[in-house]
């Protein structure tokens, strides 16, 4: 398991493959079933190395570490919903805005932490 916490990769990674494969899944609506189910083997394992990166990296800051667990949870949920939503014809719009506040909020966080990439410096 230390080499999903010695370094952010796998987890940046997941992520980013993730939010590709939703955006497609997204834009192709209905016909994105195989998609659909690809994007949540994604969640698990986004959620299988942020876990792991919580519980060793908690201690830095725990409150901070916590709030953006909870806002990556909130990503995912957001996705999800989205695209069910959408399966269903049902609208959507609220929840884009929502999913995009929440990837704001967890990407800013992330990038914050202590074992995020500090742009600035």
């Amino acid at each position: 398991m230390d080499f999903l916490t010695s370094r952010t990769d796998a987890h940046i990674t997941t992520w980013v493959i993730a939010i590709v494969i939703f955006l497609i899944a997204a834009l192709m609506g209905k016909q994105s079933k195989g998609l659909h189910m690809t994007l949540r083997l994604f969640y698990i394992l986004i959620i299988i190395t942020g876990g792991a990166l919580f519980f060793k990296y908690q201690s830095a800051d725990p409150m901070l570490y916590g709030m953006k667990f909870l806002g990556g949870i909130l990503v995912i949920g957001m996705m999800e919903m989205v695209l069910v939503r959408q399966k269903k014809n049902k609208p959507t719009g609220l929840l884009w805005i929502l999913f995009a506040v929440f990837l704001f909020i967890t990407l800013f966080l992330g990038f914050k932490l202590p074992m995020g990439i500090n742009f600035l410096a």
